[in-house]
């Protein structure tokens, strides 16, 4: 089927099931949709890990890479308090990892990565990972998975307040606040955050070595110096502005603006032994991120419309100081990107035993990214850089199918193009099935196939980029089963958890390896094959009354072999887990409460990840295994003017000494202290509805 048809007919399918929904008679509140077993039926055959307010809120100076750190158990891989973190989903890289804001993508389109350490989770009200096949439901690209983000359109009503200073380790200062108004159509919320450190902690540098010796001068031992990190202070700044207007009559109209200016100093490696006076290594961004939104529901079916803007200013600059007061750029980097973007979708429940869904969305990209320092001659031009515009389309229409109680099943068809060119079809289907209502015991099964895209930096990066990439594709399958129990005695008790076998054959994987003209270019390998195993399981329960305990663990086994060519005889990467994906990594988070005070455990763990392709057990091929462990003690206390939440949080409380990446320093223990301060006005406040429009 010609490509260009088969969107045109899922852009219309979207529109015929709006209309269809207006004339007819047999509609159901989308609100009393048929739950199977315990769940909507849209989520038939959707995997996901959702993390509550709690999780995300539990230290509110936390990035929302640390968020998925402590919370589930994919990899999040950091260079360093306060730099780039990225996220992979079973066992691939982090721009096979697709994100969203209220709807909107806002993967890099240079680099297809999102950096999840500029994402501060104050901002964030809701956060969902879909694993797998289950990222084909929103968009294409998610090899591995997709981290959904999002913010709740109702707040409370009346006029709110939130003032919270915190203090750290290392002269850091963290500062939020909040406003929100609330009253029957309107919704108001203005967010706030500013942190800012000189970042200079001490760590063991195990790459450097200093001789003892006796009086003589002959060597009698040797020790790895405790040193500070250098270049690696930081200000952040984030402002996030909404406003939503309801009717009350099935349309809501929002806005969302978030503004981002950060200005970073980038840690020297622990290899470099400059004087710490004489470079200087930042980077500079400045982002905006804007979404417009109309939501219509009726009973029965739901259209909604965005409209979206982002632009991005990014500056790297790396100088050294060759002689007295005589400095040279290194690197001179700039890059400016404009991306528009709007999405239409359409929701449709005839009957109780079918689900409809319909969705297109167009992102349109504008790229220039420069390096004076990298010239390259093409004729009688200078070429520093590139200056690219692409546009990346994606539709799908879905079908959910309940033809008997126990039973489920959904197909997802989607469809993409980058610039000129059309994936293949995207196909997924997915089965659901209720084993035993007595602890809501399901099976589940999926198939998908997905597509993935070269970025403009694999494409054009100067040097090294390659316009004759192929892109990523392959085939994933999911099977597992999930539990949901509970009981009253001897005292209340909830129990669930789920286990997920995975799949997943990749072809013309990209991968990043050096030339023999001293940089890097990237090239297809024929195959990777990521496999393994995904398991969680949370318990709360109520021992004593008033005592409540809350325990979520998880974990990942995810073996990601390169199964593709030898590049060269020399080639030893065959048949090797690929570099940076640990094989193990699991979570856990225990949680007390009492009364008002509460006290929280967090735990994370990653195995060994090897640096190189070959697999090499030595000094530099390999990281050893970590451990991670934080607490937190918060206690509230209520005035009748004013609500004070005080909080001591111990990060690395074992000080262990371990590297995320190679040579990139990491704090020992450190400590922060916060002050949460919430005025009263003195009218009763209601909790924000989630649901109302």
């Amino acid at each position: 089927m010609n490509k260009k048809i088969l969107l045109f007919c899922i852009v219309n399918c979207a529109f015929c099931i709006v209309a269809y929904a207006q004339s007819s008679q047999r509609m159901h509140n989308l609100r009393e949709v048929v739950v199977w077993g315990k769940r909507p039926m849209k989520d038939i055959g959707v995997q996901k890990t959702t993390f509550d307010s709690i999780a995300l809120k539990e230290n509110i100076a936390l990035s929302m890479a640390d968020i998925l750190t402590f919370n589930s158990s994919v990899f999040v891989k950091s260079y360093g308090r306060a730099t780039l973190s990225t996220v992979a989903f079973r066992g691939t890289s982090p721009s096979h990892t697709q994100v969203t804001w209220n709807g909107m993508r806002i993967n890099n389109p240079m680099l297809g990565m999102t950096d999840f350490s500029t994402i501060p989770s104050y901002f964030i009200d809701q956060a969902s990972l879909l694993h797998g096949t289950s990222s084909v439901n929103e968009t294409g690209g998610g090899l591995g998975g997709l981290v959904r983000l999002g913010t709740i359109p109702d707040v409370a009503e009346g006029v709110n307040l939130q003032y919270v200073q915190g203090v750290g380790s290392f002269s850091t200062f963290d500062e939020f606040a909040r406003f929100t108004y609330g009253s029957e159509h309107w919704h108001v919320s203005s967010r706030v955050v500013y942190s800012s450190s000189p970042n200079d902690y001490k760590y063991i540098n195990h790459d450097k070595k200093v001789n003892i010796y006796d009086d003589d001068k002959n060597i009698i031992g040797q020790y790895h110096p405790t040193e500070r990190n250098r270049s690696g202070a930081y200000k952040d700044f984030h402002a996030l502005q909404e406003v939503y207007y309801n009717t009350n009559k099935g349309d809501r109209f929002g806005f969302n603006a978030w503004y981002i200016n950060s200005n970073r100093e980038l840690p020297m490696l622990t290899t470099d032994y400059g004087n710490e006076r004489n470079f200087e290594n930042r980077q500079r961004e400045q982002t905006l991120r804007s979404v417009l939104s109309w939501d219509h529901r009726r009973d029965g079916w739901k259209f909604a419309a965005k409209g979206g803007y982002i632009h991005t200013w990014m500056a790297y600059d790396y100088k050294r100081e060759v002689a007295e007061n005589n400095w040279s750029s290194m690197t001179r980097s700039r890059s400016r990107v404009n991306t528009f973007y709007g999405q239409a979708e359409g929701e449709y429940n005839p009957t109780r035993k079918w689900y409809f869904t319909a969705n297109i969305s167009a992102h349109q990209h504008f790229v220039r990214s420069e390096d004076k320092n990298i010239i390259l001659q093409d004729g009688d031009k200078a070429v520093v850089g590139y200056d690219k515009g692409r546009i990346e389309l994606s539709g799908s229409a879905s079908a959910k199918w309940q033809p008997v109680d126990p039973l489920g099943l959904s197909l997802v068809v989607r469809e993409e193009m980058f610039g000129e060119t059309w994936a293949p079809v995207i196909p997924a289907f997915f089965i659901d099935g209720l084993l035993s209502r007595n602890g809501n015991v399901m099976l589940k099964a999926s198939v998908s196939r997905n597509h993935k895209f070269p970025t403009l930096n694999d494409l054009y990066f100067l040097p090294g980029g390659n316009p004759d990439l192929k892109s990523e594709h392959g085939w994933t399958y999911d099977a597992g089963a999930s539990f949901d129990v509970g009981w009253k005695a001897p005292f209340p008790v909830s129990m669930g958890g789920s286990a997920t076998w995975f799949d997943s054959r990749i072809d013309d994987w990209i991968i990043w390896l050096p030339t023999t003209k001293g940089f890097f270019s990237p090239r297809n390998v024929k195959k990777v094959h990521a496999y393994g195993i995904e398991g969680k399981l949370n318990i709360a329960f109520e021992p004593f009354k008033g005592w409540i305990f809350d325990l979520n663990g998880s974990y990942s086994w995810t073996p990601s072999i390169n199964e593709g060519e030898k590049m060269s005889p020399a080639d030893q990467s065959v048949g090797k887990q690929l570099p940076y994906v640990p094989k193990h990594s699991a979570s856990f988070t225990g949680r007390l409460t009492w009364k008002s005070w509460s006290f929280l455990y967090k735990w994370a763990y990653y195995s060994e990840r090897f640096t190189m392709s070959s697999n090499d057990y030595t000094i530099t091929g390999h990281l050893p295994k970590y451990y991670m462990s934080n607490v937190s003690l918060e206690k509230g206390l209520k005035f009748k003017p004013v609500d004070l939440q005080l909080k001591l949080a111990v990060n690395n409380i074992f000080n262990e000494d371990y590297l995320s990446v190679l040579s990139r320093p990491m704090p020992g223990i450190n400590f922060e202290f916060f002050v949460g301060i919430t005025p009263k006005f003195g009218k009763k406040k209601t909790e924000p509805k989630t649901d109302n429009y």
